[in-house]
């Protein structure tokens, strides 16, 4: 496992973000919303959403940092070997985000992905 998200892992394009914010199901949880699609590839695709709206630049790259290694923690790379279909996830950070531990926003999103669980069913 890498330090860091490799660029496979991550949606890059705004039309994979509105493909993923129009057609995919979405789960709101106490910090974050996650919307998730299946994908056609072998590993999970990861995009944040962290407007201005959620605080200033410090906290946006801080809660997106924080986000990405959450999400790096699943092994988003390995989701085809274990025989689950890859999802394209866009979370968006709610504005307690900022004031909750990290195990916490951890389960948060390993409950929310849980919950997303039956469309990765093959």
């Amino acid at each position: 496992m890498s330090l860091r998200l490799a660029p496979r892992v991550r949606l890059r394009a705004r039309s994979e973000f509105t493909l993923v914010q129009k057609q995919g199901r979405r789960v709101a949880t106490t910090y974050m919303t996650v919307l998730a699609l299946p994908n056609s590839l072998d590993c999970d695709r990861l995009g944040i959403i962290a407007s201005r709206r959620f605080g200033g630049a410090v906290a946006r790259n801080r809660a997106k940092r924080r986000l990405r290694e959450i999400f790096r923690h699943f092994e988003p790379d390995t989701i085809g070997a274990r025989g689950l279909r890859a999802l394209d996830v866009v979370i968006i950070p709610k504005r307690e985000f900022t004031r909750a531990p990290y195990d916490t926003l951890a389960a948060d999103l390993a409950g929310a992905l849980a919950r997303l669980d039956r469309a990765r069913r093959r």
